[in-house]
């Protein structure tokens, strides 16, 4: 019964929202799917029923309400960043099934294993030197670190009695995807669209001018966040002062690689490869998972009903693949647009710094909106960029705020980019505490990157 209630109030809110007329400039039934996806997102909160079933009963109303046509509504289940999540699940088991991934996994608790918090920070600084190459956060994240993650969180939570530490872990590694992205122009695929919305503006972002603004502040973010969650969190094991030897002797143990681990790290080597010179040779980075993925099943590393099995990845791309649905018609329907309107009306009359502020703010918020980094961008910061500049803003500072900001708001929640319900598919984090925590670190990054990024950008000359 608990369960339907904390379902009643969603439906509840929901149609409050639904018999309230339309803003001027917001079509009926963009309000109305508005008023689906509060309600979508209030019982992904609550939890009344696992969030397929949630995603299912949206797509349903919204197709008998003719608020979505039946093809509308499940355009998102073709959407290829919703299908590198799912491949990402599968390779993952063929990381775990070769034993390759444990054999990872020792060899970074050898090298960073004094403590847990190194773990964490090793994971980040795996992030951060493969963000340069990798365009697609999700491809790197879902990839490359989620396999080493798992594995990690299996041996902790197994043999070491500490579910805590899946979750410092898995939380780690998402709040430094999202910092990694907004480091660099080439780390985040909606990063050169940036450029490109503020070449129109005539302002000319280049590759080291990004990473020059972006490097002091996310250095900084990259220490203190891990930091904080390791304390937020508080996972049992702390101190692993025989983490080390107890590695070197797993890997002792384990003995040379097998074949099968030698398909694996080939096939991994292969996918990391075709991320990386993907946008050269117009390879988009789920058909290199696919690939993997074929390699994998031919040479009998994972079998067909391993695939058909992985349950985790099949429930995910049911709920993944409805917010990103819902999250691209709110857009195409005038939603953003109607918003951006609203908040550039409201904050004109504002010195710009203030103004400016503002807008930055509601700009990262908003994503709570969005199940897309780059559907986020496309609506939004073009609109908020030329209100920012009308400000006095100056043009490069604003477009670079607002560009790093177009990542960090990324960890706000399960399912702000790519690698989120990856990540969230380990089951280490609820969804409260996820938002959680989320919403605490976003007060952290938004103040290193807007206090001692300001004074850095000070110093560069862009204000």
């Amino acid at each position: 019964m608990k369960s339907f209630g904390r379902f009643g109030i969603s439906i509840l809110i929901g149609f409050l929202i639904w018999l309230m007329p339309a803003p001027a400039g917001v079509p009926a039934h963009g309000w109305n799917l508005f008023a689906i996806f509060i309600a979508t997102m209030l019982a992904v909160i609550l939890r009344p029923f696992p969030m397929g079933l949630i995603a299912l009963l949206s797509l349903t109303f919204a197709v008998t309400t003719k608020v979505l046509t039946f093809g509308e509504a499940f355009s998102g289940f073709s959407n290829d960043v919703v299908w590198l999540v799912v491949f990402a699940f599968f390779v993952a088991r063929g990381f775990i099934s070769t034993g390759l991934g444990n054999r990872l996994a020792y060899k970074v608790m050898s090298l960073l294993g004094k403590n847990s918090l190194g773990l964490g920070y090793g994971l980040a600084a795996t992030d951060l030197i493969l963000a340069p190459a990798i365009p697609s956060v999700t491809a790197r994240v879902g990839g490359i670190v989620f396999p080493i993650l798992k594995s990690l969180a299996e041996i902790f939570t197994g043999s070491s009695h500490d579910p805590k530490m899946g979750g410092f872990l898995t939380l780690t590694s998402y709040q430094g995807s999202a910092i990694t992205s907004a480091m660099f122009l080439t780390a985040m695929a909606g990063n050169p669209l940036i450029a490109e919305l503020a070449k129109g503006q005539g302002i000319e972002i280049t590759w080291a001018s990004w990473a020059i603004a972006a490097i002091v502040p996310g250095i900084l973010s990259l220490i203190a966040v891990p930091y904080i969650l390791f304390y937020l969190i508080s996972p049992t094991i702390r101190k692993t002062p025989h983490a080390k030897e107890m590695a070197s002797e797993r890997l002792k143990a384990m003995g040379p690689m097998k074949p099968k681990e030698w398909i694996m790290l080939g096939t991994f080597a292969l996918m990391i490869l075709l991320w990386i010179i993907g946008p050269t040779i117009d390879l988009k980075a789920p058909i290199a998972a696919m690939i993997g993925l074929a390699i994998l099943l031919l040479s009998d590393i994972l079998k067909w009903k391993d695939v058909i099995e992985e349950t985790s990845a099949w429930d995910t791309f049911i709920w993944f693949a409805t917010l990103v649905t819902l999250s691209s018609f709110l857009n195409k329907f005038g939603l953003t647009t109607w918003f951006s309107g609203f908040v550039v009306a409201h904050v004109s009359g504002f010195e710009w710094i203030i103004g400016f502020l503002l807008i930055a703010l509601v700009y990262f918020y908003t994503h709570y909106f969005f199940a897309s980094s780059v559907a986020h961008i496309g609506a939004m910061f073009a609109p908020l960029l030329i209100v920012s500049i009308a400000l006095g803003t100056p043009p490069e500072l604003a477009v670079l705020t607002l560009g790093f900001f177009s990542n960090l708001y990324a960890g706000l929640t399960h399912y702000g980019s790519g690698p989120a319900p990856i990540l969230y598919g380990t089951g280490y984090v609820s969804v409260a505490t996820w938002w959680k925590y989320g919403f605490i670190i976003s007060l952290v990054n938004i103040a290193i990157w807007l206090i001692v990024g300001g004074l850095w950008w000070k110093i560069l000359g862009l204000w």
